[in-house]
């Protein structure tokens, strides 16, 4: 017998000896993820088919039989059933089946999952406070027919919510948090990130959601002056002081520099580990309770220096000091100067002593609009004497400076070691007061999804909002919610830059080299230049012309570094204070981690008259 589904898709298959499992998905623009546990008679197996999918690649799939597996990642819309031994499949598990997948009767790996197909209006709750005054719309992602919640106006601030029907535990098992992003007009200054908020209970309200409302993480790209990271933050509790910290994740991927649409997703292991995709790329692996992933560190140092330690008086820290036998000799001289007339050097022939290096323009003549009494004496304007360009130069004539022989400057005694030298001095460590030991961190429960953020950008679009507890059920979603869309998108892209010859005013070959460039610009050793590295970059795609100089300049900075770390130049002093080294980031009620750093250096360059130069300076 031969039994037909076109309207859904077994992603499992299994030719068995005893009951297995099925996956089922439906076969609409966004799948629906349903676990079914139907029990097959044995002998049976499932065949796939070569079919076309062109409700959604219009690509054709191979023929391919998937046995013994749990699940796949690949969506197709029918599939052929087989029974051995000329057995039939009894009408109510055909029953059963479709009615699992129609009414989702049974259990899921998914916890939450938002596709914005309907209106946000009555699901979730925009923000009342006076602060935010940006208008959010239900709209489609240009050239698809997908929905997403798109940030309609330029330099607002944002706020809304969505509460869920039961908080999830972030403690037991694995945990991923997963959600699309696309910059349909580009990204200069904004961020695009979610904040996973604590049950209410702990003191806020939806209809006041705003940026001190308190989270449990913080999750999304983010770009704006030297910022350019994808943050990932948790807010723990000190078991011992009881105070909120904010704990981020070091050297975290930035931020993809185009208008497609991009999927961000964080996985959180029971065994601590942290995984951080970008299109199911991954960019980023940390370990919660390791110092050198998160600032600062979930676990605090065992030891402190003491505050009340303090210096001895005769502490000396110089490793050298000047020579105190040394003699300055008889012939240095300090006042000789370091430059002196070339006694050597003689006027040019030809040279005009008595022309002068400028002459009033004879074309000029006064405005006839011009008013002596308000506007002064009017005077023609200079013009280059075009006597002088033909002579070696004009106006008096005077011998050029030269580097004096006997120079040497100001005597200094040469420097020796020193006897009394006895390092820099540190203060003695002590057990550190506020130190705890902790195996997991204590995760805080998701009650709410909020999106809190201020932009100078709009056109922001987030769609596919998605909790679970299975990484293949974020695969999943990947692959048949962001996957079609971005191929759509890049094949679209790469057919307008054949068109215009252009990659957004970039070669592909530039395009490499600024994404090359921004990874370098992630270098921790380079976070002291990391503005003006980007700075730069940012110059040069909107100036591809200046590519070359954009990389000479970035090398030019990378050179300096690295021989002001080999041959001692003085390195940028972070100044970091006891008490963030021993507690860290303690909950602010001015910016509770909405890390956007709004630059407005707006500086007025006042240009002052251009000297011509004077010939005989050359």
């Amino acid at each position: 017998m031969l039994l037909l589904l076109p309207l859904f898709s077994v992603i499992s298959a299994f030719e068995c000896e005893e009951p297995k499992d099925f996956l089922l998905v439906s076969s609409s623009n966004k799948l629906h993820v349903t676990w079914l546990i139907v029990t097959i008679p044995f002998g049976a197996k499932l065949l796939r088919d070569t079919i076309k999918v062109s409700q959604l690649s219009g690509k054709e799939l191979s023929s391919n039989k998937v046995c013994n597996s749990s699940s796949s990642t690949i969506s197709i819309e029918a599939y052929e059933i087989f029974l051995m031994e000329g057995k039939q499949i009894p009408l109510q598990y055909i029953l059963l089946l479709i009615a699992c997948v129609t009414f989702q009767l049974c259990a899921s790996d998914k916890i939450f999952y938002e596709s914005f197909d309907d209106s946000f209006d009555g699901r979730w709750i925009v923000s009342e406070k006076d602060d935010y005054k940006g208008v959010w719309k239900h709209t489609k992602s240009e050239g698809h027919d997908d929905h997403g919640l798109l940030v309609s106006e330029k330099a607002k601030k944002y706020a809304i919510v969505k509460e869920l029907d039961e908080p999830v535990s972030l403690k037991d098992g694995t945990v991923v948090l997963q959600f699309e992003t696309r910059f349909q007009n580009g990204l200069e200054c904004g961020g695009a990130y979610l904040k996973y908020l604590r049950p209410q209970e702990v003191g806020w309200k939806p209809k006041e959601f705003d940026n001190e409302s308190p989270y449990s993480i913080m999750f999304g790209p983010d770009k704006c002056g030297s910022t350019n990271k994808v943050h990932f933050i948790l807010k723990h509790k000190n078991p011992k002081s009881g105070e909120y910290v904010e704990h981020h994740l070091k050297y975290p991927s930035s931020v993809p520099s185009d208008k497609l649409s991009h999927v961000y997703t964080a996985i959180l292991k029971p065994d601590n580990e942290l995984l951080i995709l970008i299109d199911g790329e991954e960019k980023k692996k940390a370990n919660f309770l390791s110092a050198e992933d998160f600032e600062p560190a979930l676990i605090p140092a065992k030891t402190i220096p003491d505050p009340d330690d303090k210096k001895p008086e005769d502490w000396d820290e110089r490793a050298k000091i000047p020579d105190p036998d040394a003699v300055k000799p008889d012939d240095w001289n300090e006042d000789a100067p370091m430059e002196i007339e070339d006694e050597e050097a003689v006027k040019p022939e030809g040279w005009l002593d008595d022309e002068p290096e400028e002459i009033d323009d004879p074309d000029a003549s006064k405005p006839e609009d011009w008013d002596d009494e308000e506007d002064g004496e009017w005077e023609a304007p200079k013009i280059d004497n075009p006597k002088c360009e033909a002579a070696p130069g004009c106006g008096e004539w005077k011998k050029p400076m030269k580097r004096n022989p006997s120079y040497k400057g100001k005597w200094h005694a040469p420097l020796i070691d020193n006897p009394d030298y006895k390092g820099i001095w540190k203060p003695q460590q002590i057990p550190n007061p506020d130190y705890f030991e902790l195996e997991k961190p204590d995760f805080e429960p998701v009650a709410a999804i909020g999106i809190e953020i201020w932009t100078m950008q709009d056109g922001i679009l987030f769609d596919n909002i998605l909790i679970a507890s299975d990484e293949k059920v974020a695969e999943s979603y990947r692959e048949t919610t962001w996957k079609l869309k971005f191929e759509i998108e890049k094949e679209k892209q790469k057919a307008e830059e054949a068109a215009a010859g252009v990659l957004d005013g970039l070669s592909g070959f530039q395009k490499r080299i600024f994404d090359i460039l921004y990874k370098i610009g992630d270098i921790p050793f380079l976070d002291a230049y990391k503005s003006k590295i980007f700075d730069l970059i940012e110059k040069g795609e909107k100036q591809p012309n200046l590519t070359i100089g954009i990389l000479v300049s970035i090398v030019v900075v990378i050179v300096t570094v690295f021989f002001r770390i080999l041959f001692g130049g003085k390195k940028p002093a972070a100044t970091v204070t006891d008490e963030t080294n021993n507690s860290g980031v303690v909950e602010s009620s001015d910016n509770q981690g909405s890390s956007i750093e709004k630059e407005e250096n707006e500086k007025e360059d006042a240009a002052a008259p251009r000297r011509r130069s004077n010939r005989r300076e050359t």
